[in-house]
């Protein structure tokens, strides 16, 4: 059963507004109230020092901070996150996370400050050093049944709750053998998206080794980036990879499906997870 998004304990944490739009159907003009998805400036800020700037769905942030984190290597590992703190200031929202010293200090020395569109990817990074990172590839391990993947499709539009009310949300699933769609993050940034998931996982606990990403989105290269970093074996995508995220997917050992639509899919790397 997917979990539904964090319920936001004030409003400037609400992830959708209702406004009233005039409707235009079969020459009959109306005005009605529409529900659209929030998008707000959100900052992170490490020891108090900011880092980035993006925009992001305002619902999950927790999740958001810790994914990021993590898929990002500002730290190897959940632990090195001590804690993580949400607070409004204003139109925008401030995370501010405490991290390891020695993990704070080599992210001083990176020198990175950047501000992000929604789900901006790898906007602001420096260096390609620090843009173009190459994860440990990751074991066979993991087998995924075609039956499986499809009916996890199939499942995956009840788990988008935000989308569902307003028609512009990503979604990030995860999804495990045997056990099925387990959990899905919302945001109308697609890496946000991913992010979440892989932040609510880690802060529950759950073994990153264990299941894979259904994404539903295009799977670029950060999507594959990310996925791999935290350990995600194989992503699930209903559009199309870039050629970027297939060079990549098969230099980390990352399983890459893309067009995952009712009845079919496209194997682009690392096929053998794979089962018919």
């Amino acid at each position: 059963m997917a979990t539904p998004p964090t319920s936001p304990a004030d409003p400037g944490r609400a992830p959708v507004t209702t406004v009233s739009v005039e409707r235009w159907t079969a020459g009959r003009l109306e005005r009605v109230p529409d529900e659209v998805a929030e998008e707000r400036p959100v900052q992170f800020r490490y020891q108090g020092v900011n880092h980035v700037v993006m925009l992001a769905t305002p619902a999950d942030l927790e999740d958001l901070a810790v994914g990021f984190t993590l898929s990002e290597e500002i730290v190897g590992s959940p632990g090195e996150i001590r804690s993580v703190a949400v607070t409004g200031v204003e139109d925008a929202l401030i995370v501010d996370l405490d991290i390891a010293p020695q993990r704070f200090s080599a992210l001083l020395n990176r020198h990175r400050n950047l501000t992000g569109r929604t789900g901006c990817g790898m906007c602001g990074a420096e260096s390609l050093a620090d843009a173009i990172r190459a994860p440990a590839a990751l074991g066979a391990g993991l087998r995924v049944s075609a039956s499986e993947l499809h009916a996890a499709l199939a499942a995956l539009g009840a788990g988008q709750a935000l989308n569902a009310r307003t028609g512009s949300i990503h979604a990030a699933a995860w999804v495990v053998p045997g056990q099925g769609l387990v959990r899905v993050r919302e945001d109308v940034g697609r890496h946000n998206a991913l992010d979440k998931l892989i932040g609510s996982l880690v802060r529950s606990g759950d073994d990153l080794g264990a299941g894979y990403a259904l994404v539903t989105s295009r799977a670029s290269y950060e999507i594959v980036q990310k996925a791999a970093t935290v350990g995600i074996a194989a992503v699930v995508a209903v559009s199309a990879p870039t050629a970027f995220a297939i060079r990549s997917a098969e230099r980390f050992g990352v399983t890459l499906v893309g067009f995952a639509r009712p009845g079919r899919h496209v194997v682009y790397a690392h096929g053998e997870r794979l089962a018919p």
